[in-house]
């Protein structure tokens, strides 16, 4: 990363957390914390009805972006007609999009419109970083942290998991070199703040749905603090290799679930759709 793009991303980064800090400094009293004074991230997170909110002008989708998939003639184009509208265009609840470089624009056009082949949640492969979002239930200790991710519906989302030293110590020469799906993650406190960097990792995610490919490049920062019993997150990504500069992720609030009965169900096992396809012993 050059001298350049390492002063942006901290001027992002700055920015990020100048409104972290603002919020956070305001439900400190009433954040639970570790023997060690850490604040506490363990439990479940995101029960029902925890999802980030959204203006109603946020869901003008139709009327502001005309599907690219309903032909003229077509005689069925509703949202409930998977093939006949751009769902994944008109989905989208923010504006807030990564900025590819141009000689890019045509790829992540051609992932977008053709995502029903080429996203690939429908390969079954770990999400990655930041697709993933929020993890569904922390195990934190005063060294490391442990994510669990709940498994997402129609088997395209495994049941994943992530466990994040947090005590400071620097990436792994080895590990980081690495190309993997979660990356090479490390973490430490900035004050009430949890900052998670990740490098290390594979070009096969998407940054978010709608053709948001990623490359090898990438490094994302992830940043995780409470709000009373809502935990907040937040992703800075920055990946030279086809950004004209870093993306801040819209944050995502999600609710703790302190229901004694709460767990994570075991995921259902990847489904493949080819094997009828198959019409030989031997293995590709």
């Amino acid at each position: 990363m050059t001298n350049r793009r390492k002063h942006l991303l901290a001027a992002v980064a700055g920015l990020a957390l100048a409104s972290v800090f603002t919020a956070a400094a305001a439900q400190t009293a009433a954040i639970p914390r570790t023997p060690a004074g850490k604040p506490d991230l363990s439990g479940m997170w995101g029960r029902a009805g925890s999802a980030p909110g959204f203006s109603d002008k946020q869901f003008e989708f139709e009327a502001i972006f005309p599907s690219r998939r309903c032909a003229p003639t077509q005689p069925d184009c509703t949202p409930q007609t998977n093939q006949g509208i751009d769902g994944e265009f008109t989905a989208r609840a923010s504006a807030n999009r990564p900025l590819y470089k141009p000689e890019f624009w045509d790829k992540v056009q051609f992932l977008d419109m053709n995502t029903n082949q080429e996203d690939p949640l429908f390969a079954c492969q770990p999400y990655g970083v930041p697709r993933v979002g929020p993890p569904a239930k922390i195990i934190q200790s005063e060294k490391e942290i442990a994510f669990l991710y709940r498994a997402g519906i129609a088997d395209t989302k495994p049941a994943d998991y992530r466990v994040i030293p947090i005590d400071g110590r620097p990436h792994d020469p080895i590990r980081s070199l690495d190309v993997t799906f979660y990356g090479d993650s490390v973490g430490k406190w900035d004050g009430d703040v949890l900052v998670i960097d990740s490098v290390g990792f594979n070009d096969l995610t998407w940054l978010a749905s709608g053709g948001y490919f990623s490359s090898d490049q990438k490094h994302t920062i992830e940043r995780l603090w409470r709000e009373g019993d809502t935990l907040v997150y937040q992703v800075t990504v920055d990946d030279p290799g086809v950004l004209v500069q870093p993306w801040v992720m819209d944050a995502q609030r999600v609710a703790l679930d302190t229901s004694p009965e709460a767990y994570l169900a075991e995921g259902q096992p990847c489904k493949d759709y080819d094997r009828e396809n198959m019409s030989s012993q031997i293995r590709h």
